[in-house]
């Protein structure tokens, strides 16, 4: 059970810093372990459950992950500290990389969910349950939001997680 406490207390530091420095979406099936830099998300709640809402765009090496798999973890960092890791895992694919290895990023075991997290001190981390995903249907989006996100048509899938566990190392 998630403390909704601490859920409540960080939102605004999570949905500032995500938009503001990015952070880490990770993902796990099988053996394979993935990690890229989002900017976008949703943080709050929805049926009556703390909610974080992710986006993968189809063509991202994680899509490919997270379609098999059933929960991801979010690590959001609290300072600078892991600024040029989040460019590198924003701009460098796991298909031609291994980001943990080239950032130097250690993971250890979730403590709710099967994907790992990435440890690291000054970060706020989210595990999540996969409930929900969507394929965005851009019949159904803006035309400002469409012209300006989705020149190239590349549209996202958005991944429901239900907030399993959230707390700071």
């Amino acid at each position: 059970m998630v403390d909704f406490k601490l859920f409540t207390e960080d939102l605004n530091v999570a949905i500032r810093n995500l938009h503001e420095k990015g952070a880490f979406l990770t993902v796990k099936a099988g053996d394979e372990v993935n990690t890229m830099t989002i900017g976008w998300g949703n943080v709050g709640f929805q049926w009556g459950k703390p909610i974080f809402t992710v986006l993968v765009r189809k063509h991202r090496h994680t899509f490919s992950i997270i379609e098999k798999a059933d929960n991801f973890t979010v690590t959001i960092p609290l300072d600078d500290s892991l600024k040029e890791e989040i460019k590198f895992c924003g701009t460098k694919s796991g298909r031609d990389y291994d980001k943990f290895k080239e950032c130097n990023l250690k993971l250890i075991p979730a403590k709710t969910v099967d994907t790992p997290i990435i440890e690291r001190s000054n970060v706020l981390t989210y595990e999540c349950k996969i409930v929900y995903k969507q394929e965005m249907n851009p019949e159904f989006l803006s035309d400002a939001i469409k012209n300006s996100s989705y020149p190239a048509e590349d549209y996202h899938v958005l991944y429901v997680g239900e907030v399993e566990a959230c707390y700071k190392l």
